[in-house]
């Protein structure tokens, strides 16, 4: 995120390196399809409307195959699929972003703000880095945001390198504490809400258990993130000259007008958790919000109207090549579906449990999810799919639907900020211009001792009796 590029871009290293990456991922998933045969669940539609798999009405397999040419064409074809509307939503919001944040940039406002920002907390920086990765999961465990947080990613990013760290503290300090706090699910109507409901269980019951997953991941976070910057410092890190700050009254209304309009945005997503009806909403909402926020404090900031649409254009150009990985990265789950294999993977996993102690079967159930997770990253459509599954067998081996209901939530979450077919992730580097391969390096020992908390955490559940 270096001043000199100007606004946002998916830099090619990055953008190579994803597409790389996903290819085959694609090309593997589309072997697969040759070597698992196909088959599906039976499904009915519940008392909302909902599709879902029927517990009592078997998996049968069947005769089917993915045509060559829908493999070839399906990261145009995922456009066609069920879920579609997502992938649309979440590539309008991209364009948004880097129309807005090059504005931004070329109005002088994002440089105005990371300096006053720096000015004012460069003698508390890890008291500024322990306040924002807590804002960020606290924006995850209790309003479900995951992709609507990606706007405020390129400017925490810049924050960092402007505190003299790096790129990937400040995607560790935003998108990373963003999939934690989403993975602890304190109150994420996305993952807690729907699983609970499919379970019928009380909304948000159980919810000290969560709580407590929220303050012990929040800890290892900060543990994670401080240690490495100390690294960085003790390794000679060159740190960021600032220049001296110097106060601008028109910058100074363009920053308040931005804050102000923004945050308007963030109190309805955190009304969403209260207001079921502005839940589906919550990507619309920040995307408008944040449009409005930037167009007003540009033309404040003293940015004129055709420098202003110069600029957003730009920006919406420049962020283009983030469209083709998000369309790459959906076509995955896609070629599964369509080969009628992805119920087969989920038949052969269920069956595999049936011999497991019971400790290992909460575990088992943990795994099944972080392995759906890699091809369906959307929480609310896991669950339509593994909740009626999971729920019945965990009974028959008396496990909790409680229980089930936090690995659900565990599994779905974390893996949000590792696996390469998730949307967010993909933008968030591209953006920050991290590699995937370095995002790996820098955050596969955060996901280990995190993996073994968790699991910790959910065998103190089991042994406790946790209900």
């Amino acid at each position: 995120m270096e001043e000199e590029k100007g606004g946002l871009n998916v830099s090619a290293k990055s953008f190579l390196t994803a597409i790389i990456v996903i290819l085959v991922l694609m090309v593997l998933t589309y072997a697969l399809t040759f070597v698992v045969p196909a088959g599906e669940y039976a499904r009915i539609t519940d008392e909302v409307g909902n599709t879902v798999i029927d517990p009592n009405g078997g998996f049968s397999f069947k005769e089917a195959s993915l045509p060559f040419w829908k493999w070839l064409l399906s990261p145009l074809l995922v456009l066609t699929a069920e879920g579609s509307g997502m992938i649309i939503a979440i590539i309008a919001f991209l364009l948004v972003v880097g129309g807005v944040f090059t504005a931004l940039d070329e109005c002088g406002l994002m440089k105005y703000m990371l300096g006053r920002i720096v000015n004012k907390f460069k003698s508390a920086k890890y008291k500024l880095l322990c306040v924002i990765s807590f804002f960020f999961m606290a924006m995850g465990a209790f309003v479900g945001s995951f992709e609507e947080c990606v706007p405020l990613v390129p400017i925490v990013v810049a924050l960092s390198v402007n505190l003299g760290w790096n790129k990937e503290t400040g995607l560790g300090m935003s998108l990373l504490a963003a999939g934690c706090g989403f993975a602890s699910g304190v109150c994420n109507p996305f993952t807690i809400g729907v699983a609970q409901s499919l379970a019928g269980l009380p909304m948000f019951s159980g919810i000290w258990l969560r709580i407590l997953s929220f303050v012990l991941i929040y800890l290892l976070l900060i543990f994670f993130l401080i240690r490495n910057v100390k690294k960085l410092e003790k390794e000679g890190l060159r740190v960021a000259e600032t220049e001296r700050f110097e106060k601008n009254k028109k910058m100074d209304k363009g920053l308040i007008s931005f804050a102000s309009i923004l945050g308007a945005g963030i109190l309805l997503v955190l009304l969403s958790g209260f207001i079921k009806e502005l839940q589906d909403l919550t990507m619309i909402i920040v995307a408008v919000m944040f449009l409005v926020a930037g167009i007003v404090s540009a033309l404040v900031s003293g940015m004129e109207v055709k420098k202003l649409l110069k600029a957003f254009l730009k920006g919406v150009v420049s962020i283009l090549p983030a469209v083709l990985l998000i369309l790459m990265a959906s076509s995955v789950k896609y070629i599964l579906t369509e080969g009628f294999i992805l119920d087969t993977l989920l038949y052969y996993a269920v069956n595999a449990i049936s011999g497991l102690p019971k400790w290992c079967i909460v575990l088992f159930i943990y795994l099944i999810v972080l392995i759906m997770n890699f091809f369906i990253s959307s929480g609310s459509a896991k669950a339509f799919l593994l909740i009626p599954l999971i729920i019945p067998m965990a009974q028959i081996f008396g496990i909790s639907s409680q229980l089930c209901v936090v690995a659900f939530a565990f599994g779905d979450g974390f893996s949000n900020v590792f696996y390469p077919t998730n949307a967010a992730l993909l933008i968030a580097l591209g953006l920050a211009d991290i590699s995937y391969v370095k995002w790996v390096k820098y955050s596969w020992k955060f996901q280990t001792l995190n993996l073994i908390l968790t699991s910790l955490i959910l065998l103190f559940g089991f042994f406790i009796g946790y209900c």
